[in-house]
Order: C-alpha cells, then sequence, then structure tokens
C-alpha cells in the first residue's frame, strides 16, 4: 500500500507484535509456551543471520582469491610477450585461465545469494525484537557533584601563578577607557574574565595611590569595577563568567539612570577603600621604618637613645646640646644620688654618653663618696 505523497506503508503489513495475542488451551502451560515460541523465533533469526555473515565472508574470500589469480596471470602474460615461452609456462597460463574463470563464475553466484539474502531479510515480519532498535543509551544521575572547598594558601598560591602569567595583559585592561575597547579585549582575552583579575586590578590601585598617582588610580578602579559588576552578573544568573560579559556591556551602554547611578556609587566606595587602605599602608610602612631606625640607634643596653634624651632633666639636655662634659658632672653631682645613677646608667645604655676608660669608675667613686658624705 502507498499514498500519493510516495511513502511505501507496506513495510507495515507484515508484523508480528507479540505471542501473548495468541489464544491457548486452559491446560497448556502459556507463559512456557510463550518462551518456547520466543526461544525458536530468536534461534531461526541467529541462524538467518549467520548465514548472511557466512555468504559475506565467502563473497570477501572468493574476491581476494580472484585478485591473487588476476595476478599471476598478468606475470604470466607479460613474460610470455617478453618471449619467454615453454610447455610448463603455456599449461600453467591456461590453468590459471581456467581458475580466474571459475572465480568469476563463483563470484557473481555469491552476489546473486547475498540480493536473495537481503530481499528475504526485508520481507521477514517484524516482531518485538526486532521492531525497533535501540539508538543510544544514556543514564544521567542527577547529583550535585562535590567541590572540594579552596584552602586559603591554595587560593593564594593560584592568584601569585594567574598574576605572574596575566599581569601585563590585565595592566593593558586597566588602562583602557572605552566600553567597545574593553569589550573587545576580553573577548581576545577571555581567560582574564575571573576573580583574580578583579582582585589585581585592586591592588593595583592601592599601589598607584601610594605612589601619588591618582588620576591612574581611578581609571583602574574604574575597570575593577567593570570586572565586579561581571562576575555579579555571572553570579546571579549563574554561568561562567566568560559567557556573560558581553551582556554586561550591552546592558551598560543603554542603562537607564538607576544602573548607571548604581555602578558609579559602587566605582566611588571603591575608591575610598582604596584611599584608605593606602593611607593604612603608608602608616605601617612609617612603623615598619621608624622601628628600624630605632633598632640601629638602640644603645649597647637596649635603650633608644631618643627617648632616653627626651626623659631627661632640662639641664642635662643642655649639657648634651653643648657637649660640655663638666656641665654634665656638675648636674650629676646637684641631683640627688639615686636618681644622678639612674639616668646616667640609661645615658650609658643608650649611647648617649660613652665614658672614657677610667672616667665611669671615677664617676661611680664621686657618687660613692657623696653618698657617704651625705
Amino acid at each position: 500500500m502507498s499514498t500519493g505523497a510516495g511513502i511505501d506503508y507496506s513495510v507495515w503489513d507484515h508484523i508480528y507484535v507479540s505471542d501473548d495475542e495468541d489464544v491457548t488451551c486452559p491446560y497448556v502451560d502459556t507463559p512456557g509456551l510463550y518462551r518456547m515460541r520466543h526461544r525458536t523465533r530468536l534461534e531461526k533469526m541467529a541462524e538467518f543471520q549467520q548465514r548472511g555473515e557466512d555468504l559475506e565472508d565467502n563473497f570477501a574470500e572468493c574476491k581476494r582469491l580472484l585478485e591473487e589469480a588476476q595476478g599471476r596471470l598478468r606475470e604470466l602474460e607479460e613474460g610470455r610477450k617478453e618471449g619467454e615461452e615453454d610447455e610448463e609456462r603455456e599449461a600453467e597460463l591456461r590453468k590459471i585461465k581456467a581458475e580466474v574463470k571459475k572465480l568469476k563464475k563463483d563470484q557473481k553466484s555469491f552476489e546473486k545469494m547475498i540480493e536473495k539474502h537481503q530481499q528475504e531479510e526485508k520481507k521477514l515480519p517484524w516482531n518485538v525484537d526486532t521492531i525497533s532498535k535501540e539508538g543510544f543509551s544514556k543514564s544521567v544521575l542527577n547529583i550535585k557533584p562535590i567541590t572540594k572547598e579552596e584552602t586559603e594558601e591554595e587560593k593564594v598560591e593560584k592568584h601569585k601563578t594567574f598574576v605572574e602569567k596575566y599581569a601585563k595583559e590585565i595592566k593593558h585592561f586597566g588602562m583602557m577607557r572605552r566600553w567597545d575597547d574593553s569589550q573587545k579585549y576580553l573577548s581576545d582575552n577571555p581567560h582574564l574574565v575571573c576573580d583574580e583579575t578583579a582582585n589585581y586590578l585592586v591592588v593595583t590601585c592601592i599601589d598607584l595611590e601610594i605612589d601619588e598617582k591618582h588620576a591612574l588610580m581611578e581609571q583602574v578602579a574604574h575597570q575593577a569595577i567593570i570586572m565586579k559588576f561581571i562576575l555579579d552578573l555571572a553570579q546571579t544568573l549563574k554561568v561562567d563568567p566568560r559567557g556573560c560579559f558581553r551582556q554586561f556591556f550591552s546592558k551598560i551602554k543603554t542603562a537607564d539612570k538607576p544602573y548607571q547611578d548604581a555602578f558609579a556609587h559602587e566605582l566611588e566606595l571603591l575608591k575610598e577603600r582604596v584611599r584608605s587602605c593606602a593611607q593604612v599602608r603608608m602608616e605601617d610602612a612609617m612603623k615598619e621604618l621608624e622601628e628600624e631606625e630605632k633598632q640601629k640607634r638602640l644603645g649597647p643596653g637596649g635603650l633608644d637613645p631618643v627617648e632616653v634624651y627626651e626623659s631627661l632633666p632640662k639641664e642635662m639636655q643642655k649639657s648634651f646640646d653643648e657637649k660640655n662634659i663638666q656641665m654634665l658632672h656638675y648636674v650629676i653631682n646637684k641631683l640627688d644620688p639615686e636618681e644622678g645613677k639612674y639616668h646616667l646608667k640609661r645615658c650609658i645604655d643608650s649611647g648617649l654618653w660613652v665614658p672614657d676608660s677610667g672616667e665611669g669608675d671615677d664617676e661611680e667613686e664621686n657618687d660613692e663618696g657623696d653618698e657617704e658624705e651625705d
């Protein structure tokens, strides 16, 4: 049966769908009968398929033998053309010609048998085992993969490796000003759309602010906010940031005032944080520098000469300013003995006073004499 559209429905005329539709005697083991029929049908199908495979194998073997015989025939004919004629060669030539003729006949015979087998296969009725075939098999388990959370050390190492590899490209992106230029650059370098780039841009802003390059800092901060907005958009859409940065640029270039105001507000907040962090870093650097200078100034007793000088009485400070040793002795002798010893020891420990050999002993003896007189 066929329709006017040219579709042949005749293949549906003989379908052997199921054995369960047969009516059997109530005294017969119906399930067992169905299993026996199914097994018999499978055996016949396997036998039919094996017969087809044997025909294909025999046809391939016949074709191989024919090619070999034709090759030998060409060699013998070429030898005869060159003048090498003898009875044995002529006898072998006749034998090979007969073999080639027989193999050609066998090849045609196998071709006819294969064609007949294929026609019989088309006429076989469909059943539950042949009516359809599995196109593909795929099992999908909707299980959320277990992601190992990175440790702080791993995050730092990842950031360090990324920056070492792409520092030049990130700095180039940070110097851009136009939306279109930024979009094109990220299109050419999509690997830069990540948290590492945003973090490095912020660090660069702080360094520029410390170097008092304020205008350049504001420019890089602008690019850092661009990256932050792209990452936030990706998190909202739950997609890879590399696949949504074009959406951000399309949105920002045609955005309404509230969205642009939000962008400008985030930019100003970042600038303030950068200035604050830069100020803290400079203060810490000054403290470290002062601490280093203090360590260098420390005297043999581990005291800072500046702190000791500021704690001395005014008259002792004046004697040190004028480098007047006699005045220093006079001031120390005028002080209470315990107080004088205290200040003198601190001066020696801080390096403000380095007595010559013997002078220190004289001072101590004078102090002891003063104590006895008292």
